[in-house]
């Protein structure tokens, strides 16, 4: 039977029924030797009646296996029948959500620990300085400027995205300001989609000028050195708007915009109808003496083409699409490319333009060249040891001037700036940290503190600590595990365990008020540092993909039992969290181990393995995935594929799967047929839900509110599906 026991609040019985009935249900699970844990979770079960959801008789045959793909009819998200089974499985859901006694108070806490004003680290542009800042539970930040950084300085609001919609959806994606700050290209996203619009302001006045750009998607405005256009990447126009969020996206093309004009009148700079499923960038040198394309067909693999203004074609600078290019600067004639050509740790080379010689300039070494910022007239290299961040400054040519000295262990984002610029900011963050704002001199390299958030929550009663552990091939691999001081490993605390692993992604320490709330809770907070990203260099993204790709769900298992054998947790109080391609993580390890955890909770998942590459831009995907329209590919994506590995009358993980009706990265559809199945498929006591967001997307631009609801349910269904309890925090 789908769906599992509630012995309350289902029907109305008289108290001195309901009490006979609760004693013969102790009494059998007393016979049947389970404990009390076990059996308070037992006398909790409800009833779910999940709404009935029609498999077809629609079936593909790849190289001669015979797939099923019964609900293929909700790929199309616009059809009234989808519809009406979103919203079906949505009142099941919330109808669930809504009788967890916990949810309000968890709520509640998290409204309180978001409520603290964050900001970013300014920049200077023209005769301003620019940053982000929100008092706390505005749904998007606001962009402040003032003249100087005197704490007595006044500021005033630039550009605030709250006014552009009621509910707080539209977001803003990027911006660009021209070299003398006189002109502010900005792009807006709607609901959480990927599709953008750019506008143009003066920032003299605050006037938005005539230009709109539309059709834009995975592009940044590039402007040119004397401010009267700039460069972006767009799409052509639909014939219509049907499948506007999950048709694929093809022939990329690199524009070319005159301020002032319409956008008929765009100048086509760049476009390649050979390889119409490739992706392409465009920009100027600073000097403004050269043009350069930034071509990939995936999500790594890069090809970088150049030629002076006014020449007619372009020529290959950087062949592709075996290795990654990255144009950091290019100033008189001399190009910096960041690359892990020959160097799996990545290096940076100098390219002479005029005579194509080339050069280190700063080597690869034993640890990961994470990237390059420029200001001034220095280089600041970032690294990666297990995952933290150490900066080293060098000049122009290569030579280290200083390692600079960091406040505290964790992540460090900034250093960017002008080349006229003589000082910089970063940012320090870590687990138990929020980002922490300092001001540094290139000359001295003396830092200073700028800004610090006052939190409502005191963060030295906690901790974070870095274990490894072997995987199932002997791989040596690192977590970061956080937790309140001097917990107690007993096996008994609730453990909430993410990772993502894939794409070159590094999970490197970050901080979130969500899981503050949840390690209040004596909750251990804990992010695996799998193979497919690129902590320990290219050689560990390769180990995670392809034909690869089980090495990463192999390190998630790995982890989870040994954050059981050290004693912080047990199989029934373990939570497995991802999103996206780690949706497609919780999705393969729910269905390889699902006696393994309590909760799975898999977010706008691939889930999809052999169908993915069809929608939107999925087809970027194929270089790390591969595709099922290849034999020995579809052979290995077929055996972890979750959608295709799910079994009938297994006792899957109680499992909230989340994702959004606006979602054009990953498809919605990889999260509906994923849960119609896991709901066919379940055997037992745990719920097996969905919960789809409307005027949401992939996660990008949320706003606060919609963050804080979607946080909330989650940790209520965990801490209700782990048996923990939530305690009121004075």
């Amino acid at each position: 039977m789908q769906g599992y026991i509630y012995l309350e609040n289902k029907y109305p019985m008289k108290k001195s029924t309901k009490l006979t009935l609760m004693a013969a249900v102790i009494v059998v699970c007393y016979l049947a030797g389970f404990g009390v844990g076990k059996m308070v979770k037992i006398m909790k079960q409800r009833y779910i009646e999940y709404p009935q959801t029609e498999r077809e008789a629609v079936v593909d045959d790849y190289f001669g296996v015979a797939v099923a793909d019964p609900y293929r009819w909700l790929e199309d998200d616009k059809s009234e029948r989808t519809a009406e089974w979103v919203k079906a499985q949505n009142e099941v859901t919330f109808g669930y959500l809504g009788t967890l006694s916990q949810r309000k108070a968890i709520r509640e806490r998290l409204g309180e620990l978001y409520d603290y004003p964050t900001e970013s680290a300014p920049a200077k542009r023209g005769e301003w300085y620019y940053l982000f800042r929100n008092s706390g539970l505005q749904n998007q930040s606001v962009l402040y400027r003032k003249r100087s950084l005197d704490a007595s300085e006044e500021e005033e609001v630039f550009l605030d995205p709250n006014t552009l919609s009621e509910d707080g959806t539209v977001a803003l994606h990027s911006g660009s300001f021209t070299k003398d700050g006189s002109l502010y290209a900005y792009s807006l996203a709607s609901a959480g989609s990927d599709w953008v619009e750019i506008r143009v302001m003066d920032t003299r006045t605050k006037e938005l000028l005539s230009d709109h750009i539309r059709w834009v998607k995975f592009s940044g405005v590039d402007w040119t050195r004397d401010g009267k256009g700039f460069y972006y990447s767009a799409y052509d126009a639909p014939q219509s708007e049907e499948g506007l969020f999950s048709a694929r996206n093809t022939d990329q093309k690199v524009y070319y915009h005159r301020i002032g004009t319409p956008q008929s009148e765009d100048e086509l700079i760049y476009a390649d109808p050979a390889h119409p499923l490739h992706y392409h960038g465009g920009g100027e040198s600073e000097d403004g003496r050269w043009l350069f394309i930034s071509s990939s067909s995936g999500t790594s693999g890069t090809q970088l083409l150049y030629k002076r203004k006014g020449e007619g074609r372009f020529r290959t600078l950087c062949k592709g699409f075996e290795n990654d290019y990255y144009l950091l600067d290019c100033y008189n004639d001399r190009a910096l490319v960041l690359t892990n050509a020959s160097a799996p740790n990545c290096r940076l080379v100098e390219i002479n333009l005029s005579t194509g010689s080339r050069r280190d300039i700063i080597p690869e070494s034993e640890h990961v060249l994470e990237g390059v910022s420029t200001a001034g007239d220095a280089l600041f290299a970032h690294y990666l040891i297990d995952a933290q961040s150490k900066v080293v400054q060098y000049d122009r040519e290569g030579n280290i001037t200083r390692e600079v000295a960091l406040p505290a262990i964790g992540s460090v984002d900034g250093f960017d700036g002008e080349r006229e610029d003589t000082e910089v900011f970063f940012v320090v963050t870590n687990y138990t940290t929020p980002g922490t704002i300092y001001r540094y001199d290139i000359a001295s390299g003396t830092s200073t503190l700028y800004h610090a958030p006052q939190t409502k929550f005191d963060c030295s009663a906690y901790e974070t600590r870095q274990i490894f552990f072997e995987s199932k091939d002997g791989t040596r691999v690192p977590m970061f595990v956080s937790h309140r001081k001097g917990l107690t490993l007993d096996g008994q605390n609730p453990c909430y365990l993410y990772g993502y692993g894939g794409f070159q992604i590094n999970m490197t320490p970050s901080f979130s008020s969500t899981m503050m709330m949840f390690m209040e809770q004596g909750g251990v907070y804990v992010v695996v540092n799998l193979r497919g990203g690129s902590e320990y260099g290219e050689q560990w993204h390769k180990q995670g993909m392809l034909d690869k790709k089980q090495n990463v769900f192999d390190d998630f298992i790995a982890a989870a039992e040994h954050l059981i054998a050290e004693g912080y947790t047990c199989s029934e109080k373990l939570a497995i969290a991802g999103g996206s391609n780690g949706g497609l993580l919780v999705g393969a390890c729910m269905t390889q181990r699902p006696d393994l955890y309590a909760v799975a909770l898999p977010a706008v998942g691939v889930m999809d393995m052999l169908r993915f590459h069809l929608f939107t831009i999925g087809h970027g995907w194929v270089v790390e995935y591969g595709s099922s329209e290849e034999k020995e590919q579809f052979e290995y994506l077929y055996r972890y594929s979750p959608l295709h590995n799910l079994r009938e009358g297994v006792e899957y993980p109680a499992t909230l799967v989340t994702t959004a009706d606006h979602d054009d990265r990953v498809v919605p559809a990889h999260s509906f047929k994923f849960a119609a199945e896991l709901q066919h498929c379940h055997r037992g006591k745990n719920p097996v839900l969905i919960r789809i967001d409307t005027n949401a997307g992939h996660g990008a631009g949320k706003p606060t509110a919609k963050r804080l609801d979607e946080a909330a349910d989650i940790f209520a269904f965990l801490f209700e599906n782990t048996d923990t309890k939530y305690k009121r925090v004075k």
